[in-house]
């Protein structure tokens, strides 16, 4: 596994972290959220540079698509 895409593993387990201790969505239930949004599409795409952001910086985008469903 290239260091990138650690990164962009890192990000994602953080990010389910994050959903599940502040929505209190259930694991599946975040898994499936983060996994369809295009924030994890954005996330996957290494020409978008979002794996190397703060966690944090990237979890606004994700809930804000999960609230509105707009990135």
């Amino acid at each position: 596994m290239s260091e990138i895409e650690y990164m962009k593993e890192c990000m994602a387990r953080d990010l389910v972290v994050m959903l599940v201790d502040e929505q209190k969505m259930s694991l599946h239930g975040t898994l499936d959220a983060l996994y369809q949004s295009e924030t994890y599409a954005k996330l996957k795409d290494t020409r978008s540079g979002l794996y190397f952001q703060s966690p944090v910086y990237v979890y606004g985008f994700l809930r804000k698509e999960i609230l509105t469903g707009k990135m």
